[in-house]
């Protein structure tokens, strides 16, 4: 059985106000990935499979491509496109 780690989600834009939250905690597998994070959130709110491709992630106030391994403790932003600019 793997362990598992606890990461911070943090929502903005479409991904706010489709959840209706501006956070939320996940416990995933360790060696997870930020990508699995949006995964998740998806399966929970179908709604959102618009923004699959176009999300991009944050880990740790840092940009990250999809595959970036989580810690135990790390902060996720999803970032939506935004409109306008």
């Amino acid at each position: 059985m793997s362990n598992l780690i606890k990461v911070t989600v943090k929502l903005f834009a479409a991904y706010q106000e489709t959840c209706g939250v501006s956070e939320v905690a996940l416990h995933l597998p360790e060696g997870a990935i930020v990508a699995q994070v949006r995964d998740r959130l998806l399966e929970q709110y179908p709604a959102l499979e618009q923004w699959r491709e176009v999300t991009r992630f944050g880990l740790n106030l840092q940009f990250v491509e999809p595959d970036a391994v989580l810690q135990d403790g790390d902060e996720v932003v999803l970032i939506p496109p935004v409109s306008g600019g």
